[in-house]
């Protein structure tokens, strides 16, 4: 019986299991008491900002040299620690 490969590539991974069967692979499996992959707590808002808003904010991110979005993130992270 062969072993499961030591693969980093998903393809390669996709491709093995498309052709093999995890019961094939019982001996080779262990229980494991923490999660291997964490979940993406993050949620997604969208803003509407007038054109005017917008335009300064962008200005203001590339003096910064980072994205609008961190901007805001921070601004918020601010915030609600001041509440």
């Amino acid at each position: 019986m062969s072993k499961i490969p030591k693969i980093d590539s998903i393809e390669e991974l996709a491709r093995f299991w498309d052709t093999h069967d995890i019961v094939d692979f019982e001996e080779d499996l262990e229980e494991v008491e923490e999660y291997i992959f964490e979940r993406n707590t993050e949620a997604v808002m969208r803003i509407r900002l007038s054109a005017e808003q917008a335009e300064a904010l962008k200005r203001l991110a590339k003096s910064r040299g980072v994205n609008e979005a961190d901007i805001v993130e921070e601004w918020v992270r601010e915030r609600l620690r001041a509440s």
